[in-house]
């Protein structure tokens, strides 16, 4: 025996707590990468608020990656906040983003560099306090 304990329905489970095994593979249907851009580990995802085409479709770790995307939220964060290994997020968070279920908040650059003599001044007195 290999310690797990039979569940209701004969599927296997790793203890009671525990609920039910599913492989990382059956959760992405298989899929090992995302098919657009690459999300690393501090990509921000926040949900766009449009309604999913057939909502009774969306898996349970799809319908939680949303909910938790009401606010700004990191690739490294969901998975660990959804307890999923961070391909299987960053597959689930593609296909979310395709489906325009998700979007990618950008940070864009300041216009212009700050060379204001004082604030840099203040800057390189905090770092010398340090």
């Amino acid at each position: 025996m290999d310690g797990s304990v039979p569940g209701p329905g004969g599927e296997r489970w790793l203890d009671e707590a525990a609920g039910p095994i599913v492989r990382p593979y059956a959760v992405t249907r298989g899929r090992t990468r995302p098919r657009g851009e690459p999300l690393d580990l501090v990509t921000i995802l926040v949900a766009t608020g449009a309604a999913p085409a057939q909502p009774e479709r969306l898996s349970r770790e799809r319908r939680r990656l949303l909910a938790l995307c009401r606010r700004p939220y990191t690739v490294a964060d969901l998975a660990s906040d959804l307890d999923l290994p961070l391909g299987v997020v960053r597959v689930l968070a593609d296909e979310l983003i395709q489906a325009g279920l998700l979007g990618v908040q950008r940070w864009s650059a300041p216009a212009a560099p700050h060379t204001d003599p004082n604030l840099l001044r203040r800057v390189l007195d905090g770092i010398r306090a340090l």
